[in-house]
């Protein structure tokens, strides 16, 4: 009999034990509403930062010592380039690419900007950013520049240039930080009506093994993913804090 018993005994226990696996995927399920919940208060869209199409916006900078710098625009595009669908059927010119030509004087560290006229504000809160680049197989470095919500300047490396025709380049906005007041601030919980970071340019760290003769950089297509459901759910009735 002390033997059944212990056989039913363990029993009771296999099944407990069964039950309370089963019974694991409940919290799995509410993790995973949780994550859908998080994913649906996203609303992604690919969008155009800046085409490379005005002539002048765009200016080159090099320190004198290092050599001379000139840019401007030129006909042409990337092969594999695909149009933003919502873009399609608006009549935005998309024609060129900005060029930038440097006469470098002697071999050393050295480094050039391009920057735009002004700096480009991106709509909502910015995934990653994007833009084509031909870089004459050199092992310069492409980085670049944007501001936060605080007016802060950061640099994020989209690449190296050693590679041959067109290649887009793509780098991802590191997450704001739970404080809302290191990193790469985006937002202001507060508001729903001033988020995101402006584009500041570019800057080229050159390889001083590289620094002579002329070297050539072509851009084009200046692209972001962005979120813009905060924008697209302000509420209509809410007041303006602009007195």
């Amino acid at each position: 009999m002390k033997r059944y018993a212990i056989i039913a005994i363990a029993l009771l226990s296999a099944t407990a034990a069964f039950a309370q696996v089963q019974g694991d995927p409940v919290d799995g399920n509410t993790n995973a509403r949780q994550l859908g919940i998080d994913t649906a208060q996203q609303d992604l869209k690919e969008v155009s930062v800046d085409k490379f199409e005005q002539e002048g916006y765009w200016r080159a900078s090099i320190s004198s010592d290092s050599g001379f710098i000139s840019s401007r625009l030129f006909e042409g595009s990337p092969a594999g380039k695909v149009p933003i669908p919502e873009e399609a059927d608006l009549g935005i010119p998309d024609a060129h690419v900005l060029g930038a030509r440097v006469d470098f004087l002697r071999r050393g560290h050295a480094s050039f900007t391009l920057s735009p006229a002004h700096p480009i504000p991106i709509e909502g809160i910015t995934k990653t950013i994007s833009v084509w680049a031909a870089g004459r197989n050199y092992n310069h470095k492409l980085n670049i520049l944007i501001q936060d919500y605080f007016g802060r300047t950061f640099e994020l490396a989209l690449g190296t240039l050693n590679f041959q025709g067109w290649k887009k380049l793509t780098v991802a906005i590191p997450p704001q930080a739970e404080d809302g007041r290191n990193g790469i601030v985006q937002r202001n919980y507060h508001y729903n009506n001033d988020l995101g970071i402006k584009v500041l340019g570019f800057r080229v760290d050159c390889d001083p093994s590289e620094t002579f003769g002329t070297y050539y950089l072509y851009l084009d297509d200046l692209r972001a993913v962005t979120d813009i459901f905060a924008e697209n759910s302000r509420d209509s009735d809410d007041m303006a804090d602009a007195w």
